[in-house]
């Protein structure tokens, strides 16, 4: 495959700002697409090794887009993950003042981070959703709209100055992105990995999540994302998104993947990768009973059981 990295542009978005984070971009051919659809796409197609897109931030939790991309269609897998702090500049064509603004467009994730803003200091502007920040930006260069919310650093890029700057709803505000390519061996464990995976229930009842999440919380996992998104076979029906503490590797990881197997309809692995949010040595120790030399010591005391051995 070409030794290329597609994400979601145009150029001067978060996510190529987060993209040139990683120290292999560098050595790289970073493509712009339109969409997370189309960025996915080009992996799916050979015309891209690697895509790098948005997933969750902390704001309004996961990115619909980008879950649903993964759920469906031929499977990829995350391998890596960025996370970037947001904050929002208000861009405009030079000369406007803010009595100007009658529309603002900017990607749908970002409305939920300045809503408040907006509602304070633009309470009757129309918003239209773009399908990137900086795609409100080029809307804006174009006269399509008086306004966009993207970051500072794009207002060179098309040709806008940046009215307010530091616009943000919420604190310390972080967007998580991740690097996809197609299926293939997950690298090495670190000591503070995530797994993400897929579930789709075989039926709905009464406890049917639990039962899903007991796979999980018997062998002392935590989860760091649980997320529902409809499956289009009706209303009601829903597969389940969910980031985990651990590596595929863990004994534990292992077991919970393998017992959920069993009861779910379908499971779809995502990838086990490191973690951004925290340092090996932040990581949490595995409960009493869940490390991997208890779970050894354990199917090594069924199997002397079963020879009479014990």
């Amino acid at each position: 495959m070409p030794a290329s990295y597609a994400y979601l542009g145009p150029e001067g978005t978060f996510t190529e700002v987060a993209l040139r984070t990683l120290p292999e971009a560098a050595t790289r051919e970073l493509i712009p697409y339109v969409s997370v659809q189309s960025a996915l796409d080009a992996v799916r197609t050979g015309d891209a090794e690697a895509a790098f897109v948005p997933i969750e931030n902390s704001v309004e939790g996961g990115i619909t887009t980008t879950l649903d991309e993964l759920v469906a269609g031929q499977p990829l897998m995350i391998y890596r993950e960025v996370l970037l702090s947001i904050t929002f500049a208000l861009l405009v064509r030079p000369g406007t003042r803010l009595s100007d603004i009658k529309t603002v467009t900017a990607h749908p994730a970002a409305q939920p981070q300045v809503r408040n803003w907006l509602k304070r200091n633009l309470p009757d502007v129309v918003w239209e959703s773009a399908a990137s920040n900086a795609d409100g930006a080029r809307l804006v260069q174009e006269g399509r709209y008086d306004a966009a919310f993207a970051g500072e650093f794009a207002a060179a890029r098309y040709g806008l100055e940046a009215l307010e700057t530091g616009i943000h709803d919420a604190e310390n505000a972080q967007t998580r992105f991740v690097l996809v390519g197609r299926p293939a061996r997950p690298a090495a464990p670190t000591g503070a990995d995530k797994t993400s995976i897929v579930l789709w229930q075989r039926d709905d009842h009464p406890g049917g999540l639990r039962d899903l999440l007991g796979e999980f919380a018997t062998r002392g996992i935590n989860l760091m994302l649980l997320q529902s998104r409809p499956t289009g076979a009706g209303i009601g029906n829903y597969c389940f998104c969910i980031d985990a503490e651990g590596h595929i590797s863990d004994r534990r990881v292992a077991e919970a993947l393998t017992g959920l197997k069993r009861i779910c309809l379908q499971v779809r692995f995502l990838g086990s990768y490191p973690r951004a949010d925290v340092a090996m040595d932040g990581v949490r120790p595995p409960l009493p009973g869940t490390s991997d030399e208890e779970f050894v010591a354990a199917a090594d005391w069924v199997a002397r059981c079963q020879d009479g051995r014990f």
